[in-house]
């Protein structure tokens, strides 16, 4: 999937919004305003996150499946409800509408000198700079490693390469040691699209050479991909742990049968939750088959019915949600839909933008269907540039997302 160009940009206006200049905006667009009581009851609502010692990763797994997603919700420092995050969008927009995400989400790119390590002064300021923006939303900070497609997303040239690894391994250590000095619960997933690409060239992790001996936490893990996935938790675990993880599998149509199998194999089901995803790319877009916006793909019935459960022609969320219950029941942890897209329900596709979506309006409309499928949350945010965002879906997400917090959906 296409999500460099949209990475560049949003991590370009961050770096550049000193955090002073951050406030001084935020409260030209009414921050004092928006502390009043409304806001002030909804900072009630939200528990203090627990300790380490009193719920620690362990711990949820003891838990009844049923009750994780509740449990996960609450070591974040949450109510037991469907959290509501944003992604890729600047602090201003989010303050500018009033909104009050529970998440709030930025991408980790690159690997060695054009890397996030060189976004902000000093090197690697960029993720206490996210923080920092998370705080100001009062959210939980949320990071998307993304650091394999560092030479292309399909390539996998570099897992055997100690040029490349070297300098991997480094950055995961100094992403999970500064959210150890943040001590707050924080989110990080885990490489998405990757461990597709590993499945076509392999099926088995366990037996795809992959260096995982650069980093000194992980001396005695396996250098394959499945040693990948194991020295990223083991790092999480060792440097951050009020840091949640999860892994996001492909979900890639030739391998839907095989997914589940594989992220077992992986060891997918040691981590915190499951990164669920509908697609990166508004459903018109797709529809037309954008090239400038890399929507050209394999595939059809991108504008899911939001009425027949099982439509003759199309698919449709309740398939999804079958679908997405699946992955719950597979790897035994909580769902969190991740860059969900932002498009406005149309009755008819469109060759150009504003192009239309309905999972803003139906997730947020239904969101009881999501807690059924074993979600824990759901963060929404455009894929690629063209798409829509907070700033041009015409008010379409602060409506619903403060109607749905007015009468949330109870997690178990």
């Amino acid at each position: 999937m296409e999500r460099s160009t949209l990475v560049a940009r949003w991590r370009t206006a961050l770096a550049l919004v000193g955090l002073g200049v951050a406030w001084l905006l935020s409260a030209q667009l009414g921050l004092a305003a928006a502390a009043g009581p409304q806001d002030k009851a909804r900072a009630s609502d939200k528990p203090k996150a627990s300790s380490p010692s009193s719920n620690t990763h362990g711990a949820l797994d003891k838990l009844p499946l049923a009750q994780r997603a509740g449990a996960l919700a609450q070591a974040l420092g949450r109510p037991k409800r469907l959290l509501v995050g944003v992604g890729t969008t600047d602090t201003g927009t989010v303050l500018g509408q009033g909104l009050s995400p529970d998440i709030y989400d930025q991408y980790l790119n690159g690997v060695g000198s054009d890397s996030w390590l060189s976004w902000n002064s000093p090197s690697g300021a960029y993720v206490e700079r996210v923080i920092q923006h998370a705080e100001m939303v009062g959210a939980v900070p949320m990071f998307t490693l993304y650091q394999m497609a560092a030479r292309g997303d399909s390539n996998l040239s570099g897992l055997t390469d100690p040029s490349f690894m070297g300098p991997y391994w480094s950055q995961v250590r100094l992403l999970f040691q500064k959210l150890g000095r943040y001590g707050q619960p924080a989110l990080v997933n885990l490489e998405p699209d990757f461990w597709g690409y590993t499945q076509r060239a392999q099926a088995d992790p366990t037996r795809m050479p992959a260096l995982v001996n650069p980093n000194p936490d992980c001396a005695g893990l396996p250098d394959t991909v499945a040693g990948v996935a194991a020295c990223l938790l083991r790092t999480a675990r060792l440097h951050a742990p009020r840091t949640y993880v999860g892994f996001p599998p492909s979900m890639f149509d030739d391998l839907r049968a095989t997914d589940v199998a594989y992220m077992q194999k992986l060891g997918a089901g040691q981590a915190d939750f499951v990164i669920m995803q509908t697609q990166d790319r508004d459903a018109g877009c797709m529809e037309a088959q954008n090239r400038a916006a890399a929507c050209v793909r394999n595939g059809r019935h991108w504008y899911w019915d939001d009425v027949n459960p099982q439509p003759s022609n199309g698919h449709s969320f309740a398939q999804h949600f079958a679908e997405a219950r699946r992955y719950f029941e597979g790897l035994q942890k909580p769902l969190l839909w991740w860059q969900t897209p932002l498009g406005v329900p149309a009755a008819q596709p469109s060759s150009s933008p504003p192009w239309r979506d309905n999972r803003v309006r139906y997730f947020l409309t239904h969101a009881n269907e999501l807690v059924a499928a074993g979600g824990v949350g759901v963060v929404f945010s455009p894929g690629e540039r063209s798409q829509t965002t907070l700033r041009t879906d015409g008010g379409q997400f602060k409506t619903l997302s403060k109607a749905y917090f007015a009468q949330p959906a109870a997690l178990p």
